[in-house]
């Protein structure tokens, strides 16, 4: 039994690890279910936090599935913390990640007794890190960027091109209607989820037209943003737009938006690229999609690039 982990009953995700006494490892009623949650804080035992232990070393604790009580004290936390600490630094982990429920938010003051600091929040939780490694911290900064993406919806019969004046702009020009990406939601859904919610108009995926990127974005919450303007066949052609988010839609000439003063630099500049693919073929500025399998077994991914010639695929 000598360095041998034994869970317990109810705190079933807290390890206790037996100590030497009177010239055994064996803790005291090892071979019974029924050990009392009073004996967690004997002197007996010392209770270590576990968690996920990651390919990187680190090691990710779950606060809200390890069992425990809802009413544990700031105080209490703190001393299972430290003991944790230390035998993780003995483990040599070289991070802990510690994702806090709302509920428990208490913990994460306590945390912060230890050095841990605030790495990011979502919904209902915070998560909080501490880097054990030598030297700086090498661990990873939350999300950089924000993605958005636009749909230029291109009536190849007509020549003609969907846009909007965005309600909440100070200066309301055309642009290709769009908006932020979803968390796992790729870039050509995106598109064609945000030209519906905007226009009424459906439409399919062909291609990704550009990529701008773009630093100091206002509303962005300190990150970067890029946006990503997609090129679109329309399903339909009966507009019915948002009255909460547009203050007009139309189909437009794209050589009158490649032209009018009423627009941005970008859509202006994707209009004129358009009109390009329009006259002398898409082949020439579309950047096709194509799915390849990830390195991870059973995952696929986009790649977005210019069409190989067949010879070369």
């Amino acid at each position: 039994m000598a360095g041998r982990a034994i869970v317990f009953s109810p705190w079933s995700t807290l390890v206790l690890v037996g100590r030497k006494i009177s010239g055994t490892t064996r803790p005291r009623g090892a071979g019974s279910r029924g050990v009392s949650c009073s004996r967690l804080h004997t002197d007996t035992y010392s209770r270590v936090l576990t968690g996920q232990v990651d390919r990187f070393g680190g090691v990710t604790v779950n606060l809200a599935e390890i069992g425990l009580p809802a009413d544990i004290s700031e105080e209490s936390f703190s001393k299972l913390l430290r003991e944790s600490l230390a035998q993780w630094k003995a483990d040599q982990r070289v991070a802990v990640w510690l994702r806090v429920p709302i509920l428990l938010s208490r913990c994460a003051a306590a945390a912060s007794e230890h050095g841990f600091m605030f790495h990011h929040a979502k919904n209902d939780h915070a998560v909080l890190a501490l880097w054990l490694g030598e030297g700086e911290s090498r661990l990873p900064l939350f999300a950089t960027h924000q993605v958005g993406v636009a749909g230029a919806v291109v009536d190849e019969s007509t020549g003609k091109v969907l846009v909007v004046q965005d309600k909440n702009k100070t200066k309301n020009a055309w642009k290709f209607p769009g908006g932020l990406s979803d968390l796992g939601e790729n870039i050509g859904v995106t598109a064609v989820r945000e030209v519906f919610e905007e226009t009424g108009i459906r439409s399919e995926f062909k291609s990704l037209l550009s990529v701008r990127q773009q630093h100091n974005h206002p509303g962005a919450f300190g990150m970067s943003d890029m946006y990503i303007i997609c090129r679109l066949s329309p399903l339909t052609h009966q507009i019915n737009f948002c009255l909460q988010e547009c203050v007009s839609c139309e189909w437009l000439s794209l050589r009158d938006l490649a032209t009018t003063r009423s627009t941005t630099p970008i859509t202006s500049r994707i209009a004129k690229l358009l009109l390009y693919g329009l006259e002398q073929g898409f082949d020439n500025i579309d950047l096709s999609m194509e799915e390849l399998p990830a390195v991870y077994s059973g995952m696929f991914y986009q790649l977005y690039h210019r069409q190989l010639p067949t010879t070369l695929k």
